[in-house]
């Protein structure tokens, strides 16, 4: 054991940590920098299409953001919907009036930028007739990106 040390250390001089890809520091922070950006048009585009006088392009750019096969799953309140049904639900939720105007706004309050993931817990902010606002629960979603857009939105809350 009095050698073993030695000869561990001895191997690391000798092999070095190989960097397993051609990215910089750089290419990280662009990437968080990417997928921050990406996760908070998301946001900003929901509360648009949330208010009263919100239009079908107005989903179709939330829709915009995603892969081709994404997935939105949110097991507490009917577990995993393609890209298909989601869209169908929105623009059902939107002829129907599900899209009233209540939902004020969104307020992030942690963001944990991982590799080509994004854990985000939030508030959304809620207001009345009477123009009194409150704070919703504190919800957790996890966003997974793939090619720079959103593959896959799973809901903890």
């Amino acid at each position: 054991m009095k050698h073993f040390i030695p000869i561990l250390f001895s191997f690391f001089f000798v092999y070095p940590p190989m960097n397993t890809g051609n990215h910089k520091p750089s290419d990280q922070i662009k990437q968080e920098d990417s997928l921050k950006t990406m996760v908070e048009a998301y946001y900003r585009l929901n509360i648009k299409v949330f208010q009263k006088n919100s239009t079908k392009e107005d989903i179709d750019a939330i829709f915009e953001l995603f892969t081709d096969d994404f997935e939105y799953n949110h097991p507490k309140y009917g577990g995993l919907y393609t890209r298909d049904v989601l869209y169908r639900g929105y623009v059902n939720n939107q002829k129907n009036g599900g899209y009233d105007g209540s939902v004020k706004d969104v307020r992030v309050e942690n963001m944990i930028i991982g590799l080509n993931c994004v854990a985000v817990s939030r508030r959304y902010i809620t207001g009345n007739a009477r123009g009194e606002t409150e704070e919703g629960e504190l919800q957790m979603t996890l966003f997974e990106f793939r090619d720079g857009k959103i593959s896959r939105i799973m809901e903890y809350w």
